[in-house]
């Protein structure tokens, strides 16, 4: 205002007036008078007001009126120029505002006659414009007057005219509204008294409106009176008017001033009253309308639709409900409607188009929509506008699609009507264009042949209308072919993006309201307590109320949306398209999630997994799921028909992937299109970017996706990502570079898809994890049966989920591992099992790495949770699985091996779980582990999981796998016992602290406190651990591991037993080493006496080791040896402990049972023992070496390396120093009882006799495999007494010597086999003892010095050792038997050299040297004991000459010739001393039975019935008749001298014996030559001589001994007679024939004798000849000379010796009387 009310314009102002004025009158000076007149006086009042007035203005304006007068009555005189002037002088005026109302209205009446004479029409309007636009002066009536003005001018004939009119009337009634709208401002401050409105107001009642609100209502009133042809109220003076002009001008007042309607209720009124009812009558044509219906079907004829007047009845429609919606809910609810019935595809294309671009205006506001939902969908019994809305877009698009679009003016004047492929559906404008052959595509839809384009219609978000704006049309306008679906499209797009960003604004508001309340409401103050917990609920309140609304709107749209967006996918060939739709889908799925809603949340996913796969691919979760909602069944709603179109097959897309489907029977191959593709990206990003909604819908996705990357042939990498890799069967995957370049992309977005999961909510974590434990599953199952690839991916991702939540790992741990444990680890198909296995130990190991807060040093229990599934997959029996863990557990060992803490356990508890059965490489690795934990990790584990490593280890010793395992964990025992054996001190101060805190703990509950080798401290039972680990591979079948563990068990004991309590030592006793040795006893007489025939590949077994007793022998033998050891060199520890003598004699019983086991190895090696624990050493005891371990004969195996830093000194609390203390003080620690000594001793003996004489008993029956003992054996055996007689000889008494000679007998009785003669035998000439022989020699020796130093009572114990000994003088000639066994002799055994294996013969050993041997050890003992008491009293000299009879009369029948020489001089040597003692004792008969023993002993020899063998030399013969000789001459010397002393019997059978001798009867065997030598002369003439010597020499003391000789000669001489008589008869007799050989050796025998008793009968004294002798010797003499005439030259020059001593007869005779005394 201020431009025109400055001085300068007022100035300026008055001085064009005033020219105006001077103009005016100018030109009407001539024609005009009048008007000049009043031009002039106008001049004048100007001047006059300007000089008058300081308010120019307002003084113009209230003159106004005249001022104006000149220029009206210029106008009056139709003159243009002058009109013109005028016309220009009057808006001059206005525009300064200097016009009063009264003035107006007289302007106004001009113009109207101006009008009425159609003069400078445009200048009219141009006036009455500013009129109306520069001030408010006019009104009412005359504001009518100006508007009719303006309304007539419209409608004249020319064409400007028109249009400024129509625009001036559509700015005249903006400015009558924006007056109202002023007015309203300018009253807002003044608070009405609001006027009760009559439910009947009247329309007319107008008397409350303001001015200008009135004028308004008016104007409105008479706009709606026009459309609806009726006449006007105020508007008086309208001529025409038409209804699109109208209904323009009604849209545009609702538009422009909303407010107005809304702020006044009549004006509300009139809209209900007036407007409304107006749009639905004259929609009704429309409505009626059916297209291609016949006239003839309804009598009266149906009127049109008129596009003009629809298409603006549709934009007032869209006005009345986008502005003023909340006043008219019933309205709009018809107006929306019939819009939706204006999509039917019966009504015209250009209805349906613009009825599409009407909704699409309500498409883009969401909160309209919002209201829709609320007023009628929400409500009972009302309309469910929203849903039919969504649902008639979809059924519209459906429409286009199955409905090929008629009498559509574009379909015919398409150019290139090219049908290609000639397919008949598709229509001929298939947007196709050809060039150059070629095919260029539009974006377009495609769908069963239907081809529809896709235009760009509008920007999204903006519903910009074309045909709603086609306001100059009046012929419906032509629809290009794809426009109505490509709004409706967007209709679709605009609906979901702005339902979706609405709500979750909304959503977004309420969440971060409510956090903020919740805060506030946490730390609220006093006051505003109650205020704010009072907002909190109203909050809720109004939550519950907006979450009703959204979940409604989504439930009302959803169904329909997907079944339109679902088509359009399929039919959609344009990637933009499809990226919107897929956008579409995407969106309302995350919304449906975000608001909960399952079910159709789940079909939008649904829609899009089924978008990504291959048409028709059969995948169960998508078919079974959602059937409800999306199988081909059409939704009812509202009593509209929804289809739902199912994918059609033929697709127009560029295939981009072929591939197998994941089937368990694939079925030839599939395809994937870019589209797919493209649906898949989709997928990936509604996971990625909502993953927290998907909830249970997370199944869908992952399967779709599952499937996508099995065709792809995507495989899972480490980690869990999917990288592309080959697949391994089948016609596989073939990929376009174009999806090549994509595959990596898209396994990218895979792998952050589960990277995002760490920010997934805990639930929504769950749901993923069930996810794809389910679809784990189902790939499980597919893989049952066959070990085709199967699918991974949900194994993969489940590792990739839990490898990126981590920090909270403890929530997903158990459903993760639980799956990966007892499904995938356990499932048949190998690869499924290994990925399992992979992704479990990954997990394990990452869980391990990951540094956790707080760390997991601090928090024992996540450890152990992490490392539970480590140890559950124990249960699992496939190998590759187990070889997972094993190879996870040595990587767990050498990441985290020193901060495993209480997870030791579990680590080593998988080691140990495994079996013997798994299979050597399995074995072989867990014992890897071990052993690294034996090398690196002992130091830093808790010392209470120090036994369960003794137990792992002892466990790989028993697996029978593979034999170096076993052995080497055999090695890392005896690594661990030095160990314990090094850190001892901290080992036992921690054991003990924990076993103090178990104690407590047990007390507290009240319950025992369980672990092995109880009352030994933890230390020592962590030690009888390691023993009885040892102990039981002592008994494992393979002989290897048993002989290792042997010696490792007693190499420990022995080094590093003294670290153990004194107590423990009982335990060790009892429970490991007697324990041991039972179980050793039971498999060795148990086992298989089979054959093996090799140790396994091509190792030759040595036959000693060739059955599995012999195997076993070794290791009872070991065993043995080595607790004899301990007994020998820890007898100081071992005799205090309470039962000393109850373990001696179970020692001892083991000791008798492996000596009496049928085994030669063993029984040896158990008298081995014996001996050892019987020469028992005192122990070292000084001081000053207290760790020295004993010498330790058993050789370590390899792998422990020699036994270091055991002699360090090592002390303890309770140390060892100071247990051996004990035993270091000056005097022996503890003087053992030497009676409990005795016993002990006793105990052997006892031992030593039963095993003596079991051992040797010779078995009742006999065949080949009858055990007998060997000669070591035996030899051991006896040697053994020597020294254990030392210690009991003060008791050894009569019955002790008895069964210790049985036993002598009977060892000495064992023959011994003949393939081990030649080891064990000298050859048979040589004379030499065998070891065994020696031995009993050497114990009888031993005995027999000890009674010769011992007491006087001990001698009775002679005659026993004479008895044994002569026992074995007789083997010289009779061999001992051995029960029923037959011997051979040993020259007679077959040793075969080359049979070695040949069943074995048994051969009696050579006893000749032992029986001599024995023979010498009897004279010589009896020269010592001769005179003993004993030995007179036990007639031992009967007994000595009674044996030695035996070889003697056997003379050349003895086995060995030496035998009977040895007797021979034995026999004079004992008599040299035995004769004078039994002369000595004659008189106490004790000696009588001995004479005849002997004389029947001197008979025998001398006169042996055994023949001298055939070669033996003269020179042996003449020392053989030597020693004959030499008997003669010890009864010639020692026993015819005492005649008087001996029995008269016995000097009887002496004579007889030499007279024999004295004449020999011959030999029939020896030849001529030897005929002299062999007749013993010499031996017959000493007979001879003291057999006459006996009668003649000495003096007769007894008539009776005369007589003896007597008879003697004269039988002699008879028989001489005898021989020779016989002897001459038969020469006689013979004549020429010689005679028999043996007669004439006799004869020569006959001559010799007589010859020889000549010579004797010279000798003697002549007193002691009987004369009767001398008679019968020379009465020999006729039958001599008989004699000569024999043939025989022998026989005569015997016969001439034995004449010629006759020479000494011959004398003269003398008297008779001196021979007469006879």
């Amino acid at each position: 205002m201020s431009g025109t009310s400055s001085p300068e314009a007022v100035k300026k102002l008055l001085e064009n007036m005033q020219s105006d004025l001077r103009a005016l009158s100018l030109e009407c000076k001539k024609k005009f008078p009048p008007v000049k007149e009043a031009a002039e006086s106008g001049i004048i009042k100007v001047k006059t007001i300007a000089a008058r007035n300081t308010e120019i203005l307002a003084a113009l304006k209230e003159n106004s009126s005249e001022v104006v007068q000149p220029f009206l009555m210029g106008c009056g005189t139709k003159e243009p120029k002058i009109t013109q002037l005028c016309l220009a002088a009057i808006q001059r005026l206005m525009s300064h505002e200097v016009v009063s109302e009264t003035a107006a209205g007289n302007i106004i009446n001009m113009l109207w006659q101006l009008m009425e004479n159609s003069l400078e029409e445009l200048k009219l309007l141009q006036t009455v414009l500013v009129l109306l636009t520069t001030n408010t002066v006019v009104h009412d009536e005359a504001l009518s007057k100006a508007i009719v003005l303006c309304f007539r001018l419209h409608f004249t004939k020319d064409n400007i005219t028109n249009n400024t009119a129509a625009a001036t009337v559509r700015q005249v009634v903006t400015v009558v509204f924006e007056r109202m709208v002023a007015e309203d401002e300018r009253h807002r401050d003044i608070i009405e008294q609001p006027i009760l409105v009559q439910g009947n107001s009247n329309r007319r009642s107008v008397s409350t409106l303001k001015p200008c609100a009135k004028d308004a209502y008016m104007l409105f009133q008479d706009l709606c009176q026009l459309v609806n042809a009726d006449a006007p109220y105020w508007l008086v003076g309208m001529t025409e008017m038409t209804r699109t002009f109208g209904l323009e001008l009604l849209e545009s007042v609702l538009n422009d001033f909303p407010q107005v309607f809304l702020q006044h209720q009549e004006f509300s009124f009139l809209l209900k009253e007036r407007v409304c009812p107006l749009v639905i009558k004259l929609f009704s044509p429309n409505i009626k309308f059916r297209q291609g219906s016949s006239t003839s079907s309804s009598p009266a004829p149906v009127e049109k639709p008129y596009f003009p007047i629809c298409m603006r009845l549709l934009r007032v429609v869209s006005v009345l409900i986008k502005q003023f919606y909340s006043l008219l809910v019933t309205e709009c609810e018809i107006f929306l409607s019939l819009l939706v019935k204006f999509l039917d595809a019966d009504k015209p294309q250009w209805l349906r188009a613009v009825a599409v671009e009407s909704i699409h205006r309500f498409c883009v506001q969401p909160q309209l929509l919002r209201s829709f939902c609320q007023s009628y969908d929400m409500k009972q019994h009302s309309t469910k506008v929203f849903r039919d809305i969504v649902n008639a877009l979809g059924s519209f698009i459906q429409s286009l699609f199955l409905v090929p679009p008629t009498g559509n003016p574009a379909t015919s004047n398409q150019a290139g009507n090219n049908n290609l492929g000639g397919s008949v559906s598709a229509p001929a404008n298939s947007g196709m264009v050809g060039i150059g052959g070629g095919v260029t595509l539009l974006p377009a839809f495609e769908y069963r042949g239907t081809w529809i384009p896709i235009l760009t219609i509008t920007v999204q978000g903006s519903a910009k209308a074309t045909y709603l704006e086609m306001l100059d049309k009046v012929e419906p306008p032509t629809i290009p072919e794809g426009y109505a679906m490509s709004v409706a499209f967007h209709c679709l797009l605009d609906l979901v993006r702005g339902i979706t960003s609405m709500i979750e604004g909304e959503l977004g508001e309420v969440e971060t309201e409510c956090q903020t309340t919740t805060e506030e409401a946490s730390s609220p103050t006093q006051s505003s307590e109650q205020q704010d917990l009072q907002s909190t609920s109203d909050q809720m309140d109004k939550e519950i109320v907006s979450r009703a609304v959204w979940e409604e709107m989504v439930n009302a749209c959803w169904c329909g949306l997907l079944a339109a967006l679902s088509l359009l996918l399929d039919a959609s060939t344009d990637e933009a398209a499809t990226e919107n739709i897929l956008k579409a889908e995407l969106t309302m799925a995350a919304l449906c999630g975000r608001l909960g809603l399952v079910t159709s949340r789940d079909a939008f996913i649904t829609a899009i997994c089924k978008g990504s796969l291959p048409p028709h691919y059969a995948l169960t979760v998508l078919n079974t799921t959602t059937a409800a909602t999306l199988s081909n069944k059409s939704y009812s709603v509202q009593g509209q028909s929804v289809m739902m179109i199912s994918p059609s097959s033929e697709s127009h897309q560029q295939v981009v992937a072929v591939g197998q489907p994941l089937a368990v029977q694939p079925q030839g191959t599939v395809m994937l299109t870019s589209k797919n593709i493209q649906c898949m990206r989709t997928l990936l990003n509604l996971a990625h970017c909502h993953g927290a909604v998907l909830g249970t819908s997370w199944q869908l996705v992952l399967a779709t996706l599952q499937h996508l990357v099995w065709i792809l042939g995507l495989k899972p990498s480490s980690g869990g990502a999917l990288k592309p890799g080959r697949a391994v069967e089948g016609p596989s995957t073939v990929l376009t570079t174009a999806v090549m370049t994509d595959l990596p992309v898209i396994s990218n977005i895979l792998s952050r898809l589960f990277e995002s999961s760490q920010y997934l909510d805990d639930v929504s974590l769950h749901h993923l994890i069930n996810a794809l434990c389910s679809l784990s599953l189902e790939a499980m199952d597919m893989a049952y049966g066959n070990n085709k690839e199967p699918s991974l991916f949900a194994v993969a991702k489940l590792l990739e989920t839990g490898l990126v939540n981590m920090h909270r790992i403890e929530i997903l741990w158990r459903p993760l591992t639980g799956h990966l444990l007892e499904k995938v680890c356990q499932h048949p198909n190998s690869r499924m099992r290994e990925w399992g296995a992979e992704a479990l130990t990954s997990l394990i190991k990452a869980g391990l790495t990951f540094n956790h807060d707080p760390p997991l040093s601090q928090n024992q229990r996540l450890q152990l949770l992490l490392l539970n599934p480590l140890k559950e997959m124990s249960n699992i029996n496939h190998p590759d699985i187990r070889l997972k863990q094993l190879e996870c557990v040595l990587q767990i060992l050498q990441s985290q091996g020193d901060s495993l803490g209480p997870g030791w356990p579990l680590v080593l508890g998988v080691m140990g779980a495994i079996r013997n059965d798994q299979g050597e490489s399995l074995i072989r690795t867990a014992f890897q582990c071990l052993q690294l934990v034996v090398t690196d990790f002992l130091p830093t584990m808790p010392c209470t999981c120090l036994q369960i490593v003794v137990d792992v280890a002892g466990s790989f010793g028993l697996h029978n796998q593979e034999l170096n395992i076993s052995l080497t964990s055999i090695g890392l025992l005896w690594n661990i016992s030095d160990y314990f054996f090094q850190r001892g001190e901290t080992i036992e101060k921690e054991l003990n602290k924990e076993e103090a805190a178990q104690q407590k703990q047990a007390e507290e509950k009240g319950v025992v406190l369980n672990r092995p080798f109880h009352p030994a401290p933890p230390f020592d039972c962590l030690w009888l651990c390691l023993y009885a680990k040892l102990g039981e591979l002592c008994v494992d079948p393979r002989p290897a591991v048993r002989k290792s563990a042997g010696q490792t068990l007693f190499s420990t004991i022995g080094a590093h037993g003294t670290l153990l309590q004194h107590s423990t030592w009982h335990t060790v006793i009892w429970k490991v080493l007697f324990h041991l040795l039972d179980r050793v006893r039971e498999s060795s007489t148990t086992a298989d006496k089979e054959k093996i025939e090799s140790g396994g590949g091509n190792i030759l077994i040595h036959h000693s080791r060739d059955t599995a007793e012999k195997q076993w022998a070794e290791t009872w033998v070991l065993t043995l040896a080595g607790v004899a050891r301990i007994f020998n060199t820890r007898r100081y520890l071992l005799q205090p402990l309470g039962d000393f003598s109850r373990a001696w004699d179970v020692l001892l019983d083991h000791i008798q049972s492996a000596a009496l086991s049928k085994n030669n190895e063993v029984s040896l090696a158990a008298l081995k023992s014996f001996q050892e624990i019987l020469q028992i050493v005192s122990p070292v005891r000084d001081s000053d070496k207290p760790e020295t371990p004993p010498v330790v004969n058993v050789p370590v195996p390899v792998l422990i390396g020699p036994i270091s830093g055991m002699s360090r000194p090592f002390v303890r609390t309770d140390s060892i120093g100071e247990r051996l203390g004990r035993y270091s003080s000056s005097e022996p620690p503890i003087v053992t009882d030497e009676l409990e000594d005795l016993n002990l001793w006793w105990a052997a003996w006892n031992t030593w006799y039963r095993i003596g004489s079991e051992s040797t008993k010779p078995p009742v029956t006999f065949d080949k495999l009858t055990f007998i003992p060997s000669q070591p054996f035996l030899t051991a055996l006896i040697q053994i007494f020597p020294a254990l007689y030392q210690h009991i000889k003060t008791g050894f008494n009569m019955d002790d010597l008895q069964k210790l000679g049985v036993i002598l007998h009977s060892a000495i009785s064992v023959p011994i086999s003949s393939d081990a003669s030649p080891f064990i035998l000298p050859s048979y000439t040589e004379a030499v003892l065998t070891s065994l022989q020696e031995a009993v020699l050497t114990a009888l020796d031993v005995l027999q010095k000890a009674i010769c130093v011992g007491p006087e009572n001990m001698q009775i114990m002679y005659p026993a050792i004479f008895d044994q000994l002569l026992a074995f003088v007789e083997f010289s000639c009779k061999p001992p038997q051995y029960g029923q066994l037959e011997t051979k002799h040993i020259a007679n055994a077959k040793y075969n050299q080359i049979q070695l294996f040949a069943p074995a013969e048994w051969v009696a050993l050579n006893y000749v040297p032992f029986a001599e041997r024995s023979l010498e050890v009897v004279v010589d003992l009896y020269q010592k004991t001769a005179c003993h008491k004993a030995v007179v009293n036990e007639k031992v000299l009967q007994y000595i000459i009674k044996t030695l009879r035996v070889p003697l009369s056997l003379k050349y029948s003895c086995p060995s010739e030496s035998t009977w020489k040895l007797a021979v001089s034995s026999l004079l040597k004992v008599l040299s001393i035995g004769l004078p003692v039994a002369r000595q004792h004659a008189s106490s008969g004790k000696f009588d039975s001995m004479w005849p023993e002997l004389a029947n002993t001197f008979e025998d020899f001398l006169f042996t019935k055994s023949i001298p063998p055939d070669n033996l030399s003269i020179q042996e013969f003449q020392r053989n008749e030597n020693i004959d000789v030499e008997v003669v001459q010890l009864i010639s010397n020692e026993i015819l001298p005492y005649a008087n002393f001996i029995p008269k019997e016995f000097v009887g059978q002496i004579m007889t014996m030499l007279n024999k001798g004295s004449i020999h009867s011959q030999s029939s065997s020896f030849t001529e030559a030897e005929i002299d030598i062999r007749l013993r002369e010499e031996f017959s003439k000493m007979c001879f001589e003291t057999l006459l010597q006996f009668s003649f020499s000495n003096k007769v003391t007894t008539p009776q001994e005369g007589y003896i000789s007597r008879m003697a000669l004269s039988v002699l001489l008879k028989r001489s007679q005898d021989v020779l008589h016989r002897y001459i008869e038969d020469e006689r007799l013979s004549g020429k024939c010689p005679l028999p050989r043996q007669q004439v050796t006799e004869i020569i025998f006959v001559l010799k004798a007589v010859s020889t008793l000549i010579d004797s009968l010279k000798k003697t004294q002549p007193e002691n000849v009987d004369g009767n002798t001398w008679a019968q010797v020379i009465a020999l003499y006729p039958t001599l000379v008989e004699c000569i005439t024999c043939s025989s030259s022998e026989v005569c020059s015997a016969l001439k010796e034995a004449l010629v001593p006759f020479k000494d007869f011959m004398q003269p005779p003398a008297s008779r009387v001196q021979n007469g005394e006879s």
